[in-house]
């Protein structure tokens, strides 16, 4: 963080000073809520969770290096105490950006947040000292933790921004007011929520109201929902897209052998060529979105398609492919899923196994309401018409869902199985796999499916999936 005195920090956010013999130390270290990630000079943000308190361990990050903690009660050692600890947070986080020399960008929408994320961190960094939201960190704690990490060096702060309701967005976004703002698209994550993909574009649109009129709307013109947000902002708009009327697009888009796309970037600067590290198509849109803000920013198509074609994975568990010894290809995708980033997965899946024998682990998709069984149903089907030559259904009723899609689509019998839990697929995996075979694993966080691709590159052992 920019180096702030404890004085200039309570003011801030409104809290009362306890034991801090000298107000004008600074904080001059990150700003960290995990007592583990402590060093000299940091800031510990105290948060009371439903089985740890944070209050608990003063004394222990004092003791490691922290200035004060900032706390909703005295703890015997420096801090700043406040009546809410998370909107002290957000406090700290506004005052920080607004004194930063940097260009913030926000990005939002249903599926490939992340990917795109680490995409546009990726080729930012190549120009200017770039700051970006690790993980998926993009709520109403991880983001301004994100944006404190910012130093009087940072030129870009690229933050993501979720949202499982109406108001979210635009409450982040006052936290952090961005310069550029990002909506990759409108899907049915979390539909269940927000009651409808109108109610979802309703929350996504807030980013680009946020924007300043001298700010940038970078918009979807391959999605109608994305691309009316046009109209709700006075900033200046730029498309992407595979559409002809889009700014920044891709032509001539392919898959190559091992299901990497290519293409070529075209933007208002010039055309290169983009052979991606990264696999599946769906990168494609994700890689123009960074085009973009990367255009936007000053770069040329040139300096864009180099970094897009040598940009790999920063997050966990997306699209993670590793080859074992024996030639079996693990594709651990097992993160999150929803309709969108499961189709995605799966046409991958079936690029990558052009001649291979093709595994589908797949589990359930939460938070779809009303939609659910439709949607399960929905992915089975697809994994039939794909050719994928075997479904796992791992899980309960969502599981079977899945599987009575195959079974429907395709009347699969034995080409198609539902097992209870994660051990039970890898059981299933271990007895039948075959040296050259493509597996992928994916289903939503809650399933914690990424075991399954653990226990698979972990070798040949008997040992248990660890439990959770």
């Amino acid at each position: 963080m920019i180096a702030l005195s404890l004085a200039e920090i309570a003011e801030v956010v409104g809290g009362q000073t306890y034991d801090i013999p000298d107000p004008a130390v600074q904080v001059t270290g990150s700003v960290v809520r995990d007592s583990r990630e402590v060093e000299p000079g940091s800031l510990f943000v105290a948060f009371v969770g439903e089985r740890v308190d944070g209050h608990d361990y003063a004394s222990a990050v004092v003791a490691a290096g922290a200035v004060a903690v900032l706390g909703s009660r005295p703890v015997g050692v420096p801090a700043i105490v406040v009546a809410d600890v998370q909107k002290a947070l957000g406090a700290l986080a506004r005052h920080v950006v607004r004194r930063l020399g940097a260009t913030l960008v926000a990005l939002t929408g249903s599926a490939g947040k992340t990917s795109t994320k680490d995409l546009i961190a990726q080729v930012l960094q190549r120009k200017a000292p770039t700051v970006w939201t690790p993980g998926s960190l993009n709520n109403e704690i991880g983001l301004p933790l994100t944006a404190l990490s910012a130093t009087d060096e940072t030129r870009f702060l690229v933050l993501e921004m979720g949202a499982r309701g109406i108001g979210h967005i635009r409450y982040l976004a006052d936290l952090t007011p961005p310069k550029v703002g990002l909506v990759l698209n409108v899907g049915t994550a979390h539909i269940g929520e927000f009651g409808g993909r109108e109610q979802i574009a309703q929350a996504k649109g807030e980013l680009v109201e946020s924007l300043p009129e001298d700010g940038t709307a970078i918009l979807n013109a391959d999605d109608p929902l994305v691309r009316a947000m046009a109209s709700r902002t006075k900033a200046k708009v730029i498309l992407f897209g595979e559409s002809g009327e889009a700014d920044v697009r891709a032509e001539n888009v392919r898959l190559t052998d091992s299901g990497q796309p290519a293409f070529l970037l075209r933007t208002p600067s010039g055309a290169s060529d983009v052979t991606m590290r990264l696999y599946g198509e769906h990168h494609v849109s994700n890689a123009l979105a960074a085009a973009a803000v990367a255009h936007e920013l000053g770069m040329s198509a040139e300096e864009i398609a180099t970094a897009l074609s040598e940009a790999g994975s920063l997050s966990r568990w997306r699209m993670e492919v590793t080859e074992r010894p024996d030639g079996v290809t693990v594709v651990n995708d097992a993160y999150n899923a929803n309709p969108e980033s499961m189709k995605a997965a799966l046409r991958a899946l079936a690029a990558m196994g052009k001649g291979r024998r093709t595994w589908a682990v797949l589990g359930k998709m939460a938070e779809l309401g009303d939609e659910a069984l439709a949607e399960h149903d929905a992915v089975g089907r697809l994994a039939v018409r794909l050719n994928v030559s075997k479904l796992v259904a791992v899980g309960g009723r969502e599981a079977s869902w899945l599987q009575l899609g195959a079974y429907n689509e395709g009347s699969w019998g034995e080409e198609s199985v539902h097992v209870s839990d994660a051990q039970a697929a890898v059981d299933l995996l271990r007895s039948e796999l075959r040296p050259g075979d493509v597996v992928l694993v994916k289903a939503s966080r809650s399933v914690g499916l990424e075991r399954v691709a653990e226990a698979l590159l972990a070798g040949g052992t008997e040992g248990e999936v660890a439990a959770r």
